[in-house]
């Protein structure tokens, strides 16, 4: 049956139930439709995550979600040698690894004690346009195909987004600028599950691959590596199954779970509304370019979304002119650092095994008390100064 609302959320990830939430604070009629027939599933993600953008978005950590909260990071050169980052020398970029899961269904729950209505097993199938702008969206669940008008669609269909396709946003991605990513849970391996492990170099052509914990002797173990280092997606696998076999502390483990997909390691898209239209998170390919991380990223731009979409319907107007303000919002929490952070991403591509282990050799070699860009600078400049060529300007 057809229906009428405010605001329709396409996306019940983090990015979408977040939107959702906000825009039903702002007192909007929020609906949210999610394709699958249950929140979360299936996990496409590492889990992994930085303490400090909970707060920035409003939680606070919870049972309910977190299953594991780590002290570090330990970063591991192609020769063996790792560098620990923990909390004292990173300060709050340690933190929690979720159950992301649980970790989406209570974002949708906060959803919905806003007020929002939520639609599971319903697909956006089209847009709905009137005088050259947006007004809804065709949609279809168990068959039924039905129009929901909303002068304002927030696309928070991630990676794969249709909404800003439909809308005549770019949103094309070039094979340089998509990793290929597969991650196994495995149970019975050995390790320190204070620190979380990041290897680098050629087992991880272009990405890197992690061992996150979620417990004393479970961890998620993945890899992300860049399309245009490898031949088909399929060699992720190979570079995976090579890593834990090499790694007698993983190699011990048995698969209980293997997740796959891709992610953008992209700049932003150029334009992320039109007349109707937001489009947030990974729809707008506000994934971090060098960490793959979109969780955080994701809820700030759902939050900005939902807000300005509430603003624009207790205005009347969804023109591309009132929703710029998103688009400002966005770009003046999240720009900077994901243009500096693609450019990074584009010159790790192109290191080879012995830089990188020169570059963790200088750093531990100085000893730092902070791990800050301008203290490894520091180290580089002391300890190995051609390294400096490769890297200033960029940290």
């Amino acid at each position: 049956m057809d229906q009428e609302v405010d605001v329709l959320v396409v996306g019940a990830g983090p990015t979408g139930s977040t939107a959702a939430k906000y825009a039903a604070q702002g007192g909007a009629d929020v609906l949210l439709i999610e394709k699958r027939s249950e929140i979360g599933t299936p996990v496409r993600c590492g889990e992994g995550v930085a303490k400090r953008w909970l707060k920035e978005i409003g939680l606070s950590p919870s049972k309910e979600f977190v299953c594991h909260e780590v002290d570090g990071a330990r970063v591991i050169a192609p020769d063996g040698s790792a560098l620990v980052v923990d909390e004292t020398r990173a300060g709050n970029e340690c933190g929690y690894v979720l159950e992301r899961a649980l970790f989406d269904r209570y974002l949708a729950k906060e959803a919905a004690k806003a007020g929002t209505e939520i639609r599971i097993k319903t697909s956006a199938v089209g847009l709905l346009r009137e005088d050259g702008r947006v007004v809804g969206a065709r949609c279809e669940h168990m068959a039924e195909t039905f129009d929901v008008r909303a002068p304002i669609v927030i696309g928070a269909d991630g990676f794969e987004s249709q909404v800003g396709r439909w809308a005549g946003l770019e949103t094309h991605l070039r094979t340089r600028d998509i990793d290929a990513c597969l991650q196994y849970t495995l149970v019975g391996v050995d390790g320190d599950p204070r620190y979380n492990d990041i290897y680098l170099g050629s087992c991880a052509p272009g990405g890197y691959a992690w061992v996150f914990w979620k417990g004393a002797d479970v961890a998620n173990v993945g890899i992300g590596v860049n399309l245009s280092k490898i031949h088909d997606r399929a060699d992720a696998k190979r570079y995976l199954d090579s890593l834990i076999a090499r790694t007698p502390s993983l190699a011990r483990g048995e698969v209980v779970e293997e997740v796959a997909g891709a992610v953008s390691v992209s700049m932003p898209l150029e334009k992320s509304i039109a007349p109707g239209v937001l489009l947030a998170g990974d729809a707008a390919r506000l994934i971090d370019p060098l960490t793959g991380g979109g969780i955080l990223n994701g809820c700030l731009s759902g939050k900005f979304a939902g807000e300005v979409a509430a603003d624009a319907v207790s205005a009347g107007d969804a023109s591309e002119e009132e929703l710029a303000v998103y688009e400002k919002r966005w770009r003046a929490r999240l720009e900077e650092e994901l243009a500096r952070h693609y450019l990074v991403k584009e010159r790790l591509i192109r290191l080879d095994d012995a830089t990188i282990n020169r570059a963790i050799r200088a750093i531990n070699e100085a000893r730092l008390e902070r791990v800050t860009a301008g203290t490894v600078l520091d180290a580089f400049r002391t300890h190995d100064p051609g390294l400096l060529a490769i890297f200033e300007g960029l940290l």
